[in-house]
């Protein structure tokens, strides 16, 4: 039986993101194989006391954190490939003759440490907000926005509002699963899904009772009911009947159809999460039934990952949880290995 962790993650460029309760952790394996892990205080972008414990608004804090969070991890994990894998021969010898260097320092001396961040905070910070607004701004407008407009072109050959909103509705799923899948045919992208891949295969071990060794995450599943996909999924869903209700209704005024599509998506937001959240915590096979199609499409954006892989996302689990403590708590029976 699979019990609930309360571990969720992320892949970034060569490597993971794990958070648990305050702490996340970034994991991420450099060209000369060496893994660098960094331990981070979580802290809510909404600080509104007891939001964590009110239905559908903890869901759009959930939703702004693991964005604002998600960018953050995938940028600083940016750093390192840019300048480990785009540097010329001539910045490999100099980071290769500092890294013998640091070695010489002095026998249990701390290293100096090389910020994590640019020194100009302001600047982080400003590149920070600009990339959450334009990736909201781009989900909305890509989701949201343009099935609207493309189902209200069938006002013009007098369609009625039933049949827009329906064609809104098959618009939305048909954009949006062609986006997943045209992001799962890209290259480039493909060792992410494999991070991604380790990342569920962690999690599926620990929550299955098994020690978190590399054999046990190999043969573990790369599926998981609260994959950040199938959240994503379940909004386009609950999209459908939100906005086809709101067809039902008869509005007449194109700028209050407009207006009311974009107050709804904070709510949309906040269904999904409790519906993803309640998945997660459930065994009932209704509740299976309904985490079917998302586990489904999660076989599009996970790709089963190599070893070394999966060490990275080990490391970034074992930053933040003790996973042994948790299996003497809830797998009592477990054989440690």
């Amino acid at each position: 039986m699979q019990k609930p962790s309360n571990i969720g993650g992320q892949a970034v460029l060569e490597g993971i993101m794990m958070r648990h309760l305050s702490q996340y952790a970034i994991a991420v394996r450099k060209s000369d194989g060496e893994i660098v892990v960094k331990t981070e205080p979580y802290k809510t972008t909404i600080p509104v006391a007891g939001i964590e414990k009110i239905p559908i608004l903890r869901g759009v804090s959930a939703f702004v954190d693991s964005l604002v969070v998600g960018i953050s991890c995938l940028m600083y994990s940016a750093e390192f490939y840019d300048e480990e894998d785009t540097a010329g021969e001539e910045g490999k010898k100099k980071q290769a003759g500092k890294r013998e260097r640091e070695k010489s320092v002095a026998d249990g001396e701390a290293k100096e440490k090389k910020p994590d961040r640019p020194k100009k905070e302001g600047s982080w910070d400003a590149m920070m907000t600009g990339t959450v607004i334009f990736s909201i701004a781009l989900s909305v407008g890509l989701f949201i926005l343009l099935p609207y407009f493309l189902a209200s072109l069938l006002r013009g050959i007098g369609a009625g509002e039933v049949a827009v909103s329906l064609a809104e509705a098959l618009l939305r799923i048909v954009i949006f699963l062609a986006y997943m899948i045209l992001v799962s045919r890209m290259k480039d992208i493909q060792r992410v899904f494999m991070y991604h891949g380790a990342e569920h295969k962690c999690i599926n071990c620990i929550e299955h009772g098994m020690p978190l060794t590399v054999e046990n995450v190999m043969k573990s599943s790369r599926q998981h009911k609260r994959c950040g996909t199938s959240f994503l999924l379940f909004v386009v869903l609950i999209s459908v009947v939100f906005f086809l209700i709101i067809g039902l209704l008869g509005i007449r005024t194109p700028l209050m159809r407009f207006l009311l599509r974009l107050l709804f998506i904070p709510v949309i937001a906040g269904c999904a999460y409790e519906v993803i959240r309640f998945a997660g915590r459930s065994e009932n096979k209704c509740v299976a039934a309904l985490s079917a199609p998302g586990l489904l499409l999660q076989k599009l954006v996970t790709r089963e990952p190599d070893e070394k892989q999966v060490e990275v996302a080990i490391a970034a689990v074992e930053a933040v949880f003790d996973w042994k403590e948790y299996l003497q708590t809830n797998f009592p029976e477990a054989e440690r290995t």
